[in-house]
């Protein structure tokens, strides 16, 4: 069993959580529920969870506070949300998971699931001082978590130099040379990228703009990259690479 616990200001959305959970996921056991963040802290250190579910805005503070209260985090953490973009695009870029509200049922329990295989291996953590240094230093560029089968890397941005799709996963590779097969589909990899100066060239490519060398005119037009690495440009996404590239 999965000792949990539910932290959110609403008391129809613990139960909501509760019932769901009860159908879905018999493996989480609940050990107590808190309206705030004063509450949820007592609740971790009286219970020592495995398991956090955690709303982001309640009164008094919001759920990062919380999580920066009880430093170092001994547990893994689901956030339970109504939309937040800047909230959301933090917890993705820690790889960690996220419900929207109302929950949905099987989107619970991989989560859950996610949640366990982290319990068990006990390298999920890493992933929560990830959200909470990128929430701590907004000027600088945030750190992505890259979680391959048995360890999970952190790099900047500006340290990708393109990511190539391989069905629901991608190949990421880094200025170092180095290359990590990650368990993301490339339209993630793209929304999360977008605004650190990456370019969609194709179905299939990413391409830091940084380390774009020239754009080669042949049979289909190809972009150079500083490593030597020919990536393709289809026709559908050439206006949108020349603009990025003035």
């Amino acid at each position: 069993m999965i000792r949990t616990i539910l932290i959110d200001d609403e008391a129809h959305n613990h139960r909501e959580l509760i019932r769901v959970l009860s159908e879905t996921c018999p493996q989480v056991n609940i050990l107590g529920e808190a309206m705030n963040i004063a509450e949820g802290r007592m609740l971790y250190q009286h219970h020592a969870p495995e398991l956090i579910f955690l709303d982001i805005e309640m009164p008094g503070g919001n759920g990062f506070q919380f999580l920066e209260s009880i430093q170092p985090v001994r547990a893994e953490v689901i956030f339970v949300t109504a939309y937040d973009k800047y909230a959301i695009q933090a917890i993705k870029f820690a790889a960690l998971d996220y419900l929207l509200k109302p929950v949905n049922p099987t989107e619970l329990k991989i989560a859950v699931e996610k949640a366990e295989q982290k319990i068990q291996a006990r390298w999920g953590n890493q992933q929560l001082q990830a959200l909470l240094d990128n929430l701590r230093n907004p000027q600088q560029q945030p750190k992505i978590a890259l979680p391959s089968n048995d360890r999970v890397d952190f790099v900047e941005p500006g340290q990708i130099v393109r990511c190539q799709s391989d069905n629901t996963y991608t190949y990421v590779f880094l200025v170092d040379g180095s290359k990590m097969l990650i368990s993301k589909t490339l339209r993630e990899f793209t929304a999360m990228l977008a605004e650190y100066g990456f370019l969609r060239t194709h179905q299939s490519h990413l391409v830091n703009r940084k380390y774009v060398r020239s754009l080669l005119k042949r049979d289909g037009d190809v972009l150079l990259l500083t490593d030597g690495t020919e990536v393709p440009v289809s026709l559908r996404q050439k206006g949108e690479v020349l603009a990025g590239l003035k």
